[in-house]
């Protein structure tokens, strides 16, 4: 576990994680945990009809994936409040390999005394290299001085 305070995120700063590839029980379990059976995620026939040619990854099992992928630490003094402008910008296929990359966008004060919200800009890469996904993820991190 570490400390991470608000004072100590610098704008700027980015970290990558390692990569995750997709697989078809991926698929067929999140489609089973959110009652999403879409053909667009399950009928491989019917996708061969459509412009993309092949089943792809839910959004949200991306998302899912991607940020998941990110949480490498555990922050005592910060938690997550939230993600906005999220965006599914090209599909994930079945084998795809996936690796997301967090970069500290902007911070500014919060309401509560004591503590500051940090904007991170977090973007989702395939394995040539193609943004498939970008979120801002907001956390809520305590001040240092008000320990």
């Amino acid at each position: 576990m570490q400390q991470i305070f608000f004072e100590d995120y610098q704008e700027g700063a980015s970290r990558e994680t390692t990569g995750r590839t997709i697989t078809e029980t991926d698929i067929v379990m999140h489609a089973g945990q959110t009652g999403d059976f879409f053909p667009h995620h399950m009928d491989a026939e019917w996708c061969k009809t459509q412009p993309f040619g092949q089943r792809m990854a839910h959004g949200t099992l991306v998302f899912s994936i991607a940020i998941g992928l990110t949480a490498t630490v555990i922050n005592e003094v910060a938690f997550s409040y939230g993600y906005d402008r999220l965006r599914f910008l090209k599909p994930v296929f079945i084998g795809d390999t996936i690796r997301s990359k967090v970069t500290i966008k902007g911070k500014r004060p919060y309401k509560r005394p004591g503590a500051g919200l940090v904007t991170e800009l977090v973007e989702v890469y395939n394995q040539r290299g193609e943004c498939v996904m970008a979120c801002e993820h907001i956390l809520l991190a305590q001040l240092k001085q008000e320990k």
